[in-house]
Order: C-alpha cells, then structure tokens, then sequence
C-alpha cells in the first residue's frame, strides 16, 4: 500500500483524479473524509491544501505527491520529482506597470517586487546577481503597483488577463510549471514496484493521447507506398478484404502529422478513412 497526497479542490484536483479514474484506479468515497482508499488497488488519498503537499511528503506521511512544479520549487522541501505529467501548466513571469520600461532582470535592481512566491524569486534574483526588495504577500498580488506596495509583481501567469485587468503587463517569463509527481527518498521495494505502476499506466494514456489509429482501405498496388506513410508501431496491419486486390491497412500515427499524412493517403490511393482516438497505448 502507497499513500497519494492530491489537491483537495481546484483545477489540478479534478485532472488528478480524472487521471486516476482512467488510469484504472476506482477512489470511492473522496473528499468528504479527506481521505479515501481505492477499491482495486493498494493505493489511498490524502486530500490536502496544495501547500501542504511538498511537507507531509517529505515527512512520510504520503509516499507520494501530485502538485503544481511551482509549489514543489517554492517549499524547497526534501522531495524529488519522479514525474511530470503534462497537464495543468502555467508561466511564473514577472508584471510590471504599463509605463515601467523593462529591459531584462536587471531592471528590478533597487526595485521591490511583490509575491506569493518569495522563495522562487529571491533564488532566481541571486543567480542573476540583482538586488530587489522582495514583499511576500497572500493573494492579489497583481494590486500591489497599484496601491503603491511594490513597483512589480511576480506571479502564475495563465491566459495574461488578470495582469492586463489591473494596469500590468508581462515581461518576462522566469519558470514553466505543470503538474508533477513527487516523492520522498525512503520508498521500499515493495512500494517502488506500486509506483511504478502506476507510472506505466500515466504513460500508457499520455502516449495513447498524441496518436491516433487510422483504418483504410487501400488497392493493393498502393499498398508499398502507403506503407511508406505509415510506419506505424514497428509496421501497419494488413488484412485482405473480400473484394480482390484490395485490403485493409491500419496504423498508429502522432496527432502532430495526421492531417499532412492523410493527405499524402488519399494521393496514394487510399479510402475510407476511419480515424479512432486511443484510449492507452502500451510499449
């Protein structure tokens, strides 16, 4: 049995759990108890503030951790990354006020800068050998230039609007973030081997997610070339149909290439197109 800290409520809560949910892990009775096991699998679930997420990690309470990489980096606890999961991804940029004339870095020399995040950016200013004054403050940090509090912000940055709502613009983006796993130094090999699989089964759906699999009917003169198109696993399916000189062929190809590949199928011959999304994909 494993112990998974996740976010209590929030954006990253829902996505956490949907990706247990198709990883195959059935959590019942959640949130409510801050604290569930799952049904078909030796795993249960801390539910937490995210905060709190990196501590009970490090203290063993949890063997493992889903949080934002931010969090991670700004508790500076005795945890490692053992994953990264793709989702929930988010800019920690620096805001300044429209008539502030920004360069790089160096213009906050002298300058005080208002976060949520002081551990991040006071690592970050310390590499770059600038000198600000940094105010650590909870929530709306971006009123902070407004209010005469600081003559910058530094802060997760999504979509820019809250920034632009409050007179600020985006300068300079310092960390990409996204949801990762974490975990401490003292897992066994028992608890190593449930990790692991669920690891398997996080890669299985991301690498299912950016493919899909494609069906087609194809003359079998074409079927050299469009081979050639889809290279599929190690090499496409074909299967004879009933109508001679003809077969089946499918494939797995990237999302990335699929509307340039399908145009090179038609060109070769090919018909009746069928394009399924996967739902895992296994090496």
């Amino acid at each position: 049995m494993i112990t998974l800290a996740v976010q209590k409520k929030g954006r990253l809560s829902e996505k956490t759990m949907k990706l247990l949910e198709d990883s195959g892990i059935n959590i019942q009775n959640g949130k409510a108890k801050l604290q569930a096991k799952a049904s078909n699998f030796p795993l249960q679930v801390l539910y937490l503030r995210d905060d709190d997420i990196p501590e009970v990690v490090a203290d063993g309470i949890a063997d493992i951790g889903i949080v934002g990489e931010n969090v991670f980096l700004e508790k500076e606890r005795k945890v490692k990354i053992i994953k990264r999961l793709g989702f929930s991804r988010c800019r920690m940029s620096i805001g300044v006020p429209k008539d502030f004339s920004y360069n790089n870095i160096q213009s906050l020399e002298g300058k005080s800068v208002a976060t949520s995040y002081p551990n991040i950016l006071k690592n970050y200013l310390a590499k770059e050998n600038v000198k600000a004054d940094v105010h650590e403050i909870s929530g709306s940090v971006e009123i902070a230039p407004g209010i005469g509090l600081a003559d910058a912000v530094f802060d997760i940055v999504s979509t820019g609007s809250t920034l632009i709502s409050n007179g600020l613009k985006e300068v300079d983006a310092i960390i990409q973030s996204e949801a990762v796993i974490i975990a401490h130094d003292n897992i066994d090999d028992e608890q190593q081997k449930i990790i692991d699989e669920i690891i398997f089964r996080i890669r299985a759906l991301r690498r299912a997610k950016k493919r899909k699999y494609i069906m087609m009917n194809a003359p079998n003169a074409a079927i050299k070339e469009i081979v050639g198109i889809l290279p599929g696993i190690k090499s496409p399916t074909i299967v004879p149909l009933s109508i001679e000189g003809w077969s089946s062929v499918q494939s797995v190809i990237e999302e990335s290439e699929f509307w340039e590949r399908i145009q090179r199928l038609k060109q070769a011959g090919a018909e009746g197109i069928i394009v399924v999304p996967l739902e895992k994909m296994i090496d």
